[in-house]
């Protein structure tokens, strides 16, 4: 007779799953065996090579896609203060602006393509451009037009009033005065240490200084009592500077002297009439040219001192020797009639000088003819 059998408690754990019927049916897994991970088959080298090839298109893709966001805000900042420098320099024409723009929008169609990232421009960003650079061009104010009258660009809204009525009034216009140039020669001269509205602004102190700017007077100053501390004269430019004016002085009586006036001593320099250069942009407008450093060079050899080549081109420029107003100025014009003038009578001058000269010829071959007749008598008898 066989033994009793065996009973299995229900607490125990079975060490085998048991096929158990669950909504998905017997296909269906236990949580024991959903737990556990499906084991992979190795892969082989070509297929780790793949692999690795797209993680690394991957990385590319998103580094482009997160560097996108830069790239479109740096683009938009770059296109409209660029626009904005451009158009607030008055010196660059129109020409310039448009090669900018064009430069832009090229550097657009090359990010829209992939050139510069995967993604393109969304329609967005480029209508933010255009805004940007619209308000651009509404805060910069109108070149060269200033209170119904083009002028010269470098006289804009902003500039001082002292120097828009020198350029409207005196820049340009021709000098014959001997007091007038001398003036200008000083505040052209100051030039080194100050700007034109300080000059300006403290013009009726240099008049006091120096006695409305008469070359006798200012040669017998006393430069210790104008360079001394606390005076008028120091406060207005280096010592250097007011030393050099009382000697300039000094030596302007003696070309005086020998070319009759400073006047025709500065005129022979541009053959006695104005020089008209029709300058477009400012930039052509020179700091220096062969005739200033043909006047400089000849007032160092006669004793002068802080006259080099751009203080006399700003001397000629002030005084009319040259009409360096921009053709689109309404000064220019202006400046040319008087020019025309002032040469109409330089020439007047010269034609009375010659008709004079061929009188005096004349009489000198009636007389001696005279002369040869009276002798031809003396031989015949």
């Amino acid at each position: 007779m066989s033994g009793a059998p065996k009973l299995l408690s229900s607490d125990a754990a079975d060490s085998e799953a048991r096929p158990v019927l669950m909504p998905g049916g017997n296909q269906a897994k236990s949580p024991a065996a959903a737990a556990q991970k499906p084991v992979s088959k190795p892969l082989n080298k070509t297929e780790c090579l793949e692999v690795a090839g797209s993680e690394k298109k991957k990385k590319k893709a998103a580094s482009s896609a997160a560097d996108l966001p830069l790239i479109r805000s740096s683009l938009i900042a770059l296109s409209a203060f660029r626009r904005h420098d451009l158009l607030s320099q008055p010196n660059l024409s129109m020409n310039a602006s448009c090669s900018s723009d064009a430069s832009t929008d090229s550097f657009c169609s090359q990010s829209s393509t992939g050139r510069i990232g995967r993604t393109s421009l969304t329609r967005q960003s480029s209508q933010k451009t255009i805004k940007i650079v619209a308000k651009a061009e509404k805060d910069v104010p109108p070149a060269e037009l200033f209170q119904g009258k083009r002028k010269c660009a470098w006289v804009t809204p902003s500039t001082e009033s002292c120097y828009a009525t020198f350029h409207d009034e005196e820049w340009g216009v021709p000098i014959h005065d001997d007091k007038k140039l001398f003036e200008l020669l000083v505040l052209s001269g100051a030039l080194a240490e100050l700007t034109w509205p300080v000059i300006l602004n403290k013009r009726h102190m240099f008049r006091d200084v120096f006695f409305k700017f008469d070359p006798v007077a200012v040669s017998k100053l006393n430069e210790k009592k104008i360079v001394a501390s606390g005076s008028i004269g120091s406060s207005l430019l280096s010592e250097p500077k007011l030393r050099a004016i009382v000697e300039n002085a000094r030596k302007m009586l003696k070309i005086i002297n020998e070319f009759g006036s400073f006047d025709r001593y500065c005129w022979s320099f541009v053959n006695y009439k104005p020089i008209v250069c029709e300058f477009r942009y400012p930039r052509q407008v020179p700091v220096r040219t062969a005739k200033a450093d043909a006047m400089s060079k000849d007032l160092v050899r006669r004793g002068f001192r802080s006259v080099g080549p751009t203080v006399i081109y700003s001397f000629m420029q002030a005084a009319g020797l040259t009409n360096d107003h921009l053709i689109s100025c309404f000064r220019f014009k202006e400046c040319v009639a008087a020019a025309s003038l002032s040469a109409g009578g330089s020439l007047e001058v010269k034609v009375t000088n010659n008709l004079k000269a061929n009188e005096n010829l004349i009489m000198q071959e009636g007389v001696e003819l005279e002369l040869s007749r009276g002798a031809e008598k003396v031989s015949l008898s």
